[in-house]
């Protein structure tokens, strides 16, 4: 399964995937898939980092070029109030998003 299909699941079924990150390994929850500046982008909320919980929850933009070995999780999540499908940045460059 692509990069694409795996994250397009993950936000459909609101389900955790877990990544390696510039070398960090991450279990992230990720709420919209969109393109910038000709490349493709998933904003997350990374619940571990290198198996600690993170100290506040944020949300992070993630190049798709720098995830690797991209897995998806049985965890579920619930969508954080840090995200906001509003935000100026999703206008017209949203392919996917998690709803509710």
């Amino acid at each position: 399964m692509s990069i694409n299909q795996i994250l397009l699941e993950a936000i459909a079924l609101k389900k955790c995937v877990k990544t390696r990150y510039n070398s960090v390994e991450m279990t992230l929850a990720p709420h919209i898939l969109y393109s910038k500046n000709d490349a493709l982008y998933v904003d997350a909320v990374a619940l571990e980092r290198n198996g600690l919980p993170p100290r506040e929850k944020k949300l992070g933009a993630f190049h798709l070029a720098g995830l690797n070995d991209l897995t998806l999780c049985d965890q579920h999540f619930e969508t954080e109030s840090v995200y906001e499908p509003e935000a100026e940045r999703y206008a017209g460059a949203t392919l996917f998003a998690v709803e509710g």
